[in-house]
């Protein structure tokens, strides 16, 4: 007769309820089921995202304690025009405060992402919607806010 391993008779102790699963083929599992995040897997979505962010942050630290408190949004595209409203594409809206609700700023993504060629070109084209919609709510000028506006 020959030697045969041991069959295990449940899991060893300190390993109780803990089983090791392996693929079906016996090749060990799987990788994680996400990379890393990378530049390259951040969506338009994101980058755009980002862009206003961004560009809220630096008028905010520029203004300091005079910021008024405001929400910024994205949306991709504006939607259908009001009869009394303008009929041109809208890069950007202020929508006033209402009740408890702060004011919003919201910035349209598809009509912006059109008229720039390059992510440098988009984030100064954020950088001056955003800029205008703030002084906009402000009652100011653009360029007071921001020195460097429309450059």
């Amino acid at each position: 007769m020959t030697a045969s391993a041991p069959q295990s008779q449940g899991p060893a102790p300190g390993e109780a309820g803990r089983s090791i699963r392996r693929d079906r083929h016996g090749r060990g599992p799987r990788g994680p089921l996400a990379w890393p995040p990378v530049p390259a897997m951040r969506s338009r979505r994101d980058l755009f995202d980002e862009h206003v962010l961004d560009a809220a942050a630096r008028l905010e630290a520029t203004c300091g304690r005079a910021f008024p408190a405001v929400e910024f949004a994205v949306e991709e595209v504006p939607s259908r025009p009001r009869p009394w409203e303008h009929r041109d594409i809208e890069l950007g809206r202020l929508l006033p405060a209402e009740g408890g609700r702060p004011a919003r700023i919201v910035v349209y993504r598809r009509p912006v992402e059109t008229r720039v060629s390059d992510r440098r070109d988009m984030a100064a084209l954020v950088a001056d919607i955003v800029t205008e919609q703030v002084a906009s709510l402000l009652g100011v000028s653009p360029e007071e806010l921001d020195p460097g506006y429309g450059d």
